[in-house]
């Protein structure tokens, strides 16, 4: 102010004031114009942000989302619950397979239940079981004697049939142990480890077997958690040597919460969502080309982890959101996950944010005021709902979207500071997606974007200092995963 007091000459005044001005609307000028490709006849800078992603939110998941119910979540644990154990090792006891309790009971109900949203959608899922036996495996192995396991699953036919071969899965444990493995008898509620999970997919299978997706969704509850991953490495194995199409994995592990009186300490708007960096599958030359091009923040995995977030984003939950872990598991443990991870395949875990280690793989018990045992009592269903939205969102999502664009790479046939991107067109897409991120960064902001009709692109900008990622993305704003970008000379 005390600058304009001592311009006297009106006319100096104005002439600083329309500079100025001109001088703000140059600087984004500028910003915006630096990443356009040279190819803008079959490109343009996108318009949206994540603030604006709304724009796009499918009716149908709305809908979705809105049908999954806390009141039904709790039946599903709480059933669970009610029959005793579901120890994988129960198979083997006296009468298990007529007796009202244990795993035997516990996996016919589950497929009646998935038979009964079948029949309430005029039988749309096809449901089936993978049964094995485990044999053990030497004398630490934690199952001691031949024993079977049992995975259910439901599958829910993508309607399309370039689309169908395309499958995307969730997945929860349905056993459940006590502070011992080799104790089948005592009780062994697993209402959080993991009858939560069991219900996450188990609700999916009720909400989304009344939509259609052009892919193929596949709701899964596996056994042998406990004693080695052992239903789930069965099932991946299964998937791998049949040719499966799995393109994502949804383990749900732990997904309860935790109501524990007087513990301020957990997060129930985050639900943690691990995922590996280094692919469990990947061979010495697909290490040595991650180590050359940097990119250990981008194995499958995580860019299925990054698709969750922004389904998070996208979808109305609230407070509630996916926390990104990027490591493939906690501290000490495993998952279901990792089996499929093994297998080449891209899958994820959600776990509640702070764990109880007093409501897991004890005995039920009250010792020294503190009481003991997975029960329904400190599960929070508000909680469970949030994961199963979340969950239901991003399968729906995913199974509507067109392929994935395919044999995305990167020309580095000669040395050059423009970056050129081609891959094949994906069937179900009417544009892509081209993102990019500083290499230090986590994510792709959604404003470093461009769409294009074309399968191409031609940025000014140079490989070396970026990471690009491309999409697919139809009619309707659907978008598929998020693709890598392979150097071809």
């Amino acid at each position: 102010m005390l600058l304009f007091d001592s311009l006297k000459d009106s006319r100096i005044r104005i002439f600083l004031f329309v500079s100025i001005a001109l001088l703000m609307l140059a600087a984004p000028f500028t910003v915006a114009q630096k990443h356009k490709p040279k190819t803008r006849a079959a490109a343009e800078p996108a318009e949206k942000s994540s603030a604006t992603a709304k724009r796009d939110r499918d009716a149908a998941i709305i809908e979705i989302v809105k049908d999954v119910s806390p009141q039904h979540a709790r039946q599903i644990d709480e059933k669970l619950v009610s029959f005793g154990t579901r120890s994988t090792l129960s198979v083997n006891n006296p009468g298990a397979a007529t007796a009202s309790q244990g795993i035997v009971a516990a996996r016919n109900w589950i497929k009646s239940e998935f038979e009964r949203i079948s029949s309430d959608c005029n039988g749309c899922l096809e449901v089936k079981t993978d049964t094995f036996i485990e044999q053990p495996k030497g004398p630490k192995d934690r199952i001691k004697q031949p024993t079977e396991i049992q995975n259910i699953y439901a599958i829910l036919k993508g309607t399309d049939p370039a689309q169908a071969k395309r499958i995307y899965l969730v997945t929860g444990h349905y056993d459940s142990r006590n502070s011992s493995n080799e104790n089948s008898t005592d009780p062994a509620p697993g209402a959080n480890d993991d009858g939560s999970g069991t219900t996450v997919s188990l609700e999916c299978a009720r909400v989304l077997s009344k939509h259609k997706f052009p892919a193929t969704i596949i709701f899964l509850t596996v056994a042998g958690e406990e004693q080695g991953l052992n239903g789930s490495t069965h099932f991946a194995k299964m998937a791998k040597e049949q040719g499966w199409q799995l393109e994502g994995v949804l383990n749900n592990d732990i997904v309860g919460g935790n109501r524990t009186p007087g513990d301020t300490a957990q997060n129930n708007n985050w639900v943690r969502v691990f995922s590996e960096g280094i692919p469990a599958a990947a061979s010495d030359a697909d290490i040595k080309r991650i180590r050359n091009l940097g990119g250990e923040n981008d194995s499958s995995s995580r860019e299925l982890a990054r698709y969750i977030h922004s389904v998070g984003e996208t979808y109305d939950f609230g407070a509630f959101t996916p926390k990104l872990i990027f490591r493939r598991d906690r501290y000490l443990r495993g998952g279901d996950h990792s089996a499929f991870n093994e297998q080449g395949f891209a899958a994820v875990r959600f776990t509640e944010y702070r764990e109880d280690y007093n409501h897991q793989h004890q005995n039920v018990r009250t010792e020294n005021g503190i009481e003991y045992g997975d029960l329904p009592k400190f599960v929070d269903f508000d909680y469970v709902a949030n994961v199963a939205r979340l969950n239901a969102a991003t399968l729906a999502s995913l199974a509507s979207s067109p392929a994935p664009p395919s044999d995305v790479h990167l020309l580095t046939k000669q040395l050059e500071n423009d970056s050129k991107i081609e891959w094949k067109p994906a069937p179900g897409a009417t544009a892509y997606e081209v993102l990019w991120r500083k290499t230090t960064d986590a994510d792709f902001p959604e404003e470093n974007l461009l769409r294009t009709a074309e399968p191409k692109v031609d940025f000014p900008d140079s490989k070396d200092n970026v990471i690009f990622g491309v999409r697919s993305v139809d009619a309707k704003g659907h978008r598929s995963l998020m693709v890598i970008p392979e150097p071809e000379r």
